[in-house]
């Protein structure tokens, strides 16, 4: 089975819930198709570099995922329906990257940088 790395990005004014729901759908998706999902990360929402299907923000959420390719074309099929899905994102890697994503330590470097901040004015 092949490796790959699905990113898709929500619309700014669903509830966390329903972007989590979407992530399971497409968990059911690769488990239909005899795949697993490896990892699963939400960024949360996020500013975009643009404006996109009238929307300034976006709910990013990563799946790492261990399947067949047509499961792939499965995934895509069902987001390019999906009219809360705005943009999405599939790439073939070698090998999935061990502990947390680069997105992920981003945010917790910067939670580190806020919290030194916030000593250093006290």
């Amino acid at each position: 089975m092949a490796l790959y790395e699905h990113v898709f990005l929500a619309r700014q004014d669903l509830a966390q819930a329903q972007v989590d729901a979407m992530a399971e759908a497409v968990t059911k998706i690769v488990e239909d198709h005899q795949g697993k999902v490896v990892k699963t990360e939400t960024w949360g929402l996020r500013s975009m570099a643009y404006r996109m299907s009238k929307n300034r923000k976006a709910h990013y959420v990563m799946l790492e995922i261990d399947a067949p390719g047509d499961t792939v074309a499965e995934i895509e099929r069902q987001h390019s329906i999906n009219e809360d899905v705005i943009r999405y994102m599939t790439v073939k890697v070698d090998a999935h990257e061990q502990g947390p994503s680069v997105m992920m330590r981003k945010q917790e470097r910067d939670r580190e940088r806020g919290r030194r901040r916030e000593e250093e004015n006290a």
